[in-house]
């Protein structure tokens, strides 16, 4: 096995708390279940023949249309009005830094290891995502999926990490909460841990490290 000299890191649900956790809190305080926001984003989807949430992902909708098309499809399946504004400060109010994970990077990144972020996020979200932790002390490469027009599991987003961080694909470890975004980045090459808990990823990130 080759020695591993890159770390990819996902943002959302590694280093941060479950996203499902954001989720679910704005939509109790909206009074939407999961379950109806799931049916409507099916709804949207066939209506525009493209998944609404890769189309915002990936730039190709702003935040604005998005929220309006969701607030139109949630009123039109309740028979009542439903307003989302706001959802992107409230769902931030519900997730809360890994502080674990984050010091952990930080370690890697003291021992020498290439670092990167790739992360499926939304253009209008950055500042605040990057304001839950000290992205450019730790991560030398950020790859943002609402920047680069690709998201996770798609082999270009994974290329253009491992451009940016100059690094080859069997050399290079990738962490995310997501088996289908590990199973993509496994398809380049690329040695992957699927993030469960804290202390697991970390035990598996130092086992492969030891293995190399």
């Amino acid at each position: 096995m080759n020695r591993v000299e890159a770390i990819i890191s996902d943002f959302g649900g590694v280093l941060t708390s479950p996203l499902l956790d954001g989720f679910t809190g704005v939509m109790e305080s909206s009074g939407i279940s999961l379950e109806s926001l799931g049916k409507a984003m099916v709804a949207i989807a066939e209506r525009q023949e493209s998944n609404p949430l890769f189309e915002l992902e990936t730039g190709r909708m702003t935040e604005a249309a998005f929220m309006d098309a969701l607030s139109e499809q949630l009123s039109a399946d309740h028979g009542s009005d439903v307003e989302l504004d706001g959802f992107g400060e409230r769902y931030f109010q519900h997730l809360q830094p890994n502080e674990r994970m984050i010091e952990y990077m930080r370690e890697l990144r003291g021992r020498g290891y290439k670092m990167a972020i790739c992360t499926n996020n939304v253009r209008e979200w950055e500042a605040r995502w990057r304001a839950m932790l000290p992205v450019d002390e730790i991560f030398e490469v950020v790859v943002d999926s609402a920047f680069v027009g690709s998201r996770k599991p798609e082999p270009r987003i994974y290329e253009i990490t491992l451009e940016r961080l100059g690094a080859a694909p069997e050399m290079t470890l990738f962490i995310d909460d997501v088996e289908v975004n590990c199973e993509g980045a496994r398809k380049l090459g690329i040695g992957a841990v699927r993030f469960r808990s804290t202390e697991q990823t970390i035990g598996e990130i130092e086992a492969a490290l030891g293995e190399a």
